[in-house]
């Protein structure tokens, strides 16, 4: 159905929605701070008094049960999230997460506390509810798989340092953040710094939330999403969309295994070559210039994190043959013993999201010290594997 013409219009308390007349629709757009209290009241105010048919939010169902369900982390099973290789998934929505709570606690506001109020204004005045948002997952695999290597180890630094590096922000700040112009720039930036990252995380978000706007039931409808995808829902808003298209998970890439099992050949050709040309003596010196620095990289790292000592000694050994081999990384190792020999507790689970905001906080907590564990010792043996291949050729005369 074609959006015949938008007009943004004030309304009390302050003033951030848009309206999309359709004819015999209309389409209430409220564009929110995530952690503003007048975002939350505004809200419920624009809901009670237009008492729509039907309300869309910002969410999926993932984020739906977890921000409605206080009891979520005591069901997280690290064992589960270790095997799958999601880590890295979770470390990133920790981190966001934890940067939300700390501007959240500052204002005295729960992160996606607007989203709730929409949940229980929605019920209030007997609306339909509507998860217009993808899947958090199917949006996080491709935003991953757009990035050229050097972005994905400038994003993963960044989240991971986001949660210690926010400055002093007060509520007036957050609000300016709900202003259209200034959300444009910072797009901007974002793209000319990571043209990969805007379209997965931000584009396809715009046209999969309007697609979905635009397919709810009734005649008066609102819809509460972030500031930032106002202006792109409302550009998408004529074109047809196909959300299972961008619903698609990205093919797996095979260029990290190529390139893991590249290196696998050439050391292990180098061990052969210094076998079979040399003597007993050459393989061992470079069965030694290839242990060494792997183990002791992986020790090294693996005792910043404060680990046990019998998974520091797992890393040690596991380390030169991890390195040696592209489907299983030592930080699965490492990060299992851990959570084996220091097993997290209910309460433990629970507090993760208090303890990602301060560093201290993530080495007190068992759970997100076995995910500590796991960045490290895997950064610690690709370094050591780095100085490893470098020490290995040089051995090649």
């Amino acid at each position: 159905m074609p959006v015949t013409h938008y007009l943004a219009t004030l309304m009390e308390p302050s003033g951030h929605v848009t309206h999309i007349d359709q004819g015999d629709r209309e389409i209430s757009i409220v564009g929110t701070a995530h952690v503003s209290q007048r975002s939350v009241e505004e809200v419920r105010h624009v809901i009670g008094q237009i008492r729509p048919d039907t309300v869309c939010v910002e969410l999926d169902r993932t984020r739906y049960e977890a921000l409605v369900d206080a009891n979520r982390w005591r069901n997280l099973d690290l064992f589960q999230i270790i095997r799958e290789k999601k880590v890295l998934y979770l470390l990133a929505s920790l981190a966001l997460s934890a940067y939300q709570k700390k501007i959240g606690a500052r204002l005295g506001v729960k992160p996606g506390a607007e989203m709730l109020a929409a949940i229980e204004a929605a019920k209030e005045v007997g609306a339909e509810l509507v998860l217009a948002d993808r899947d958090i997952q199917v949006t996080l695999k491709r935003t991953w798989a757009s990035l050229r290597f050097w972005d994905k180890a400038r994003l993963a630094s960044g989240l991971l340092a986001t949660p210690f590096s926010m400055g002093d922000i007060d509520e007036a700040q957050i609000e300016e953040l709900k202003d259209r112009d200034t959300i444009s720039e910072m797009l901007e930036e974002l793209a000319a710094a990571m043209p990969g990252l805007k379209r997965p995380l931000i584009d396809e978000r715009d046209q999969y939330l309007m697609s979905s706007v635009l397919e709810a039931k009734g005649k008066k409808i609102v819809v509460v999403v972030g500031a930032g995808h106002v202006a792109g829902m409302v550009k998408h808003g004529n074109s047809p969309t196909d959300r299972q298209l961008l619903s698609r998970l990205p093919p797996p890439s095979h260029t990290g295994k190529i390139v893991g099992w590249v290196i696998t050949l050439v050391v292990l050709g180098a061990f052969y070559f210094g076998w079979t040309q040399h003597s007993s003596e050459s393989f061992y010196e470079m069965l030694r210039a290839w242990i060494l620095p792997t183990s002791i990289g992986c020790g090294l790292a693996t005792l910043l994190s404060r680990a046990h000592p019998l998974t520091l000694l797992s890393g040690i050994l596991a380390a030169p043959l991890t390195t040696l081999n592209p489907t299983i990384g030592v930080g699965m190792v490492t990060a299992l013993v851990e959570a084996w020999v220091r097993r997290p507790t209910v309460a433990d689970c629970e507090q993760i999201p208090e303890s990602m905001l301060s560093l201290r906080g993530w080495y007190q907590n068992r759970a997100t010290r076995v995910l500590l564990v796991f960045v490290l010792s895997s950064l610690g043996a690709s370094l050591g594997m780095a100085v490893g291949v470098t020490w290995v050729l040089s051995l090649l005369r």
